[in-house]
């Protein structure tokens, strides 16, 4: 649970306020007797040092943004070079463009140089100033990049798969020699990043999804047997969807990666959904796109830039499905699809996820000018801490089926855990 740290410490923080490096927060805060002992785990606190590594006036920072969008990359960028230039002085920052292919001098485009006029109101904007794309990049010619540009500080903002990424781009140059501090902002839409309990963006996407449940809805309760179907994200966790249920309170079946399902027979989803129809003459369906993947086994694997497994579409398997039953069952019904993934994640983040991205972005920026490296700044229990990226790859993150986010869909849509269970 170490963090990795580039060396002493020797130049005073010009910030008044210091958090020390004994400080620890503990993971499990609820204490059973009667339950099995768990491990404990205990993560550094987040905050500034009283002294850090780099000297800020000798510091060149490099920020890359990778993935998929999400809203409340702007506002990341923003924060981090704000919190460099305004709280440390550091005057000299690098924005690579079009995601770890922009840290390859032979792929990429020219870094931007990042001042508080460019980014004075980019937080207004959905997207990424800085662009983003899917993949790897050579390990080592990023390094010898880094190493030519003299970046001291590369913060990476991305999914743990970027922060992986950022992890060997950090060993690479500790082979090398050079003091580089890699800092990871976790960002996924889908808030199935562990250890850490919202990333930014999911408030966003909650709110845009709500919206758009409502619109749906509206379209299933206008028609005689309508029927909405609402494909929202969520490769392996139903987060997005768990939420947008309790939020909207107008979806009848929600259904998730952590509940496989089955479409026939008496205990399955159509006949399900054919009772539904018949009683009340509407449903709103809510799946996320990693659900029913046990359903659809043809096809051969596919993974994207990344190396991700793409999941097959089960939005539209779903509506092909339910089509092909009514008819067969001779119950007209009109199908309404909605998929507005796209959408949702290129919108400007809300408040709240504005706040969350500042307070994600400062950390970082407190931790590296510390010299710290090879980590990901984590939220438990309203605390900003310091996580191993060694450690997101040996843990998941999904929905707890006995926790309040998926009580309140089973109680919001009156479907039955047991109803679609394998």
């Amino acid at each position: 649970m170490e963090i990795t740290v580039l060396g002493e410490a020797r130049y005073p923080s010009p910030l008044p306020y210091h958090v020390s490096d004994t400080a620890r927060a503990v993971f499990n805060v609820v204490i059973d007797p009667a339950a099995e002992p768990t491990e404990e785990l205990r993560f550094e606190v987040a905050g500034p040092r009283e002294r850090l590594f780099f000297d800020p006036q000798k510091t060149r920072a490099g920020i890359v943004t990778c993935g998929g969008l999400c809203p409340g990359l702007n506002n990341v960028i923003r924060s981090l070079v704000l919190e460099l230039r305004h709280g440390y002085g550091v005057r000299e920052i690098l924005g690579f463009v079009d995601g770890y292919k922009g840290l390859d001098p032979w792929r990429g485009s020219e870094p931007i140089p990042l001042t508080p006029e460019f980014v004075e109101d980019i937080h207004n904007e959905g997207g990424t100033k800085l662009n983003t794309s899917r993949g790897p990049v050579d390990v080592s010619v990023a390094v010898d990049n880094l190493i030519r540009r003299k970046v001291d500080i590369l913060f990476v903002v991305g999914g743990d798969g970027t922060q992986r990424g950022g992890a060997e781009i950090f060993q690479e140059a500790k082979k090398r020699g050079h003091a580089l501090a890699v800092v990871g902002i976790p960002k996924t839409i889908d808030n199935d990043v562990p250890f850490v309990s919202r990333t930014f963006g999911y408030v966003t996407a909650v709110e845009e999804a709500a919206k758009v449940i409502n619109c749906a809805h509206t379209e299933a309760h206008s028609v005689q047997n309508g029927i909405s179907i609402v494909k929202i994200m969520g490769r392996h966790a139903g987060f997005i969807a768990a939420g947008a249920t309790v939020a909207s309170q107008d979806v009848n079946f929600t259904l998730v990666p952590e509940v496989p399902f089955q479409l026939e027979g008496e205990d399955g989803f159509l006949e399900a959904l054919k009772k539904r129809v018949l009683s009340r003459a509407h449903a709103v369906i809510l799946v996320a796109e990693g659900a029913g993947q046990h359903l659809m086994n043809e096809g051969p694997e596919v993974y994207d830039a990344s190396g991700n497994l793409k999941s097959k579409d089960i939005g539209l398997f779903l509506r092909d499905r339910i089509d092909a039953y009514f008819k067969a069952e001779s119950v007209p019904v009109i199908l309404r699809y909605f998929d507005p993934s796209y959408l949702i994640r290129s919108v400007q983040a809300c408040a709240e996820d504005a706040i969350l991205c500042d307070f994600y972005a400062r950390n970082a920026v407190h931790a590296a000018m510390a010299g710290k490296t090879g980590l990901v700044i984590g939220q438990q229990h309203d605390i900003f801490t310091h996580v191993p990226i060694e450690l997101l790859a040996k843990h998941k993150k999904q929905l707890d089926l006995n926790s309040p986010a998926w009580l309140g869909v089973l109680a919001s849509t009156g479907q039955r855990f047991a109803q679609f269970a394998k």
